[in-house]
């Protein structure tokens, strides 16, 4: 009988993939239904079930394969023909459904030992409920729910930042799917900002995010 795997298990919550890569191709090509849908629907020969499925994915991966690509004191040991493959078992459409991207570099000697305290979960947090405080207020649900015609009403955009969206879909070669997810991120930018509208800075840090890490 189809049972709930670990994609239901996460249900509501937060589903972390360690070294990426690693999982088998089919593994990863999975996730991409529950990410768009969430939903996943499992079928067996005397069988079909659906299992709610929404979670906030978050994975990691490293630059290349031995993980010292761009590493101020190690010397990487993988060719680029390596580094491409290891980076390839991730797919394009998965990646599209990954609103998020960010390289996180090694820190050097000094960036560790003189590192300076961050902002506590307590302010992060309460930034974060009056953001989603004002989601709820303005649209019954938070961003990552809207859908297209609700993106075309709640993320407009002023001229400047509509000439910057342009120019990253033709840099970026930016899908239909990211740019609606684009729209949706800088709405949550601006939220975090208490910003009623989307500004350029919101919308170009958006766009930021969908660059592929080197």
């Amino acid at each position: 009988n189809p049972r709930p795997g670990e994609i239901s298990l996460a249900h509501h919550g937060v589903l972390f993939l360690d070294e990426l890569p690693e999982f088998s191709r089919q593994v990863l090509e999975v996730l991409r239904e529950p990410l768009e849908t969430g939903q996943i629907t499992i079928s067996r020969a005397a069988r079909q079930a659906d299992f709610p499925a929404r979670f906030q994915l978050v994975a990691a991966m490293n630059p290349c394969p031995c993980g010292y690509l761009g590493h101020p004191t190690q010397a990487c040991r993988d060719t680029p023909d390596q580094i491409a493959r290891y980076r390839g078992r991730i797919s394009g459409p998965l990646l599209d459904r990954i609103d998020i991207q960010i390289n996180v570099p090694a820190l050097t000697d000094d960036e560790l030992m003189r590192a300076v305290p961050g902002e506590s979960t307590a302010v992060i947090r309460a930034r974060v409920e009056t953001a989603r405080t004002r989601q709820m207020q303005r649209q019954g649900k938070p961003n990552a729910a809207l859908g297209t015609q609700e993106i075309d009403t709640l993320c407009t955009l002023d001229r400047a930042s509509e000439s910057l969206l342009k120019q990253a879909i033709t840099q970026l070669n930016l899908s239909a799917r990211a740019y609606h997810r684009v729209l949706r991120l800088a709405r949550s930018i601006a939220d975090l900002a208490d910003s009623g509208a989307i500004q350029t800075t919101h919308l170009a840090e958006a766009i930021q995010y969908r660059r592929a890490p080197t």
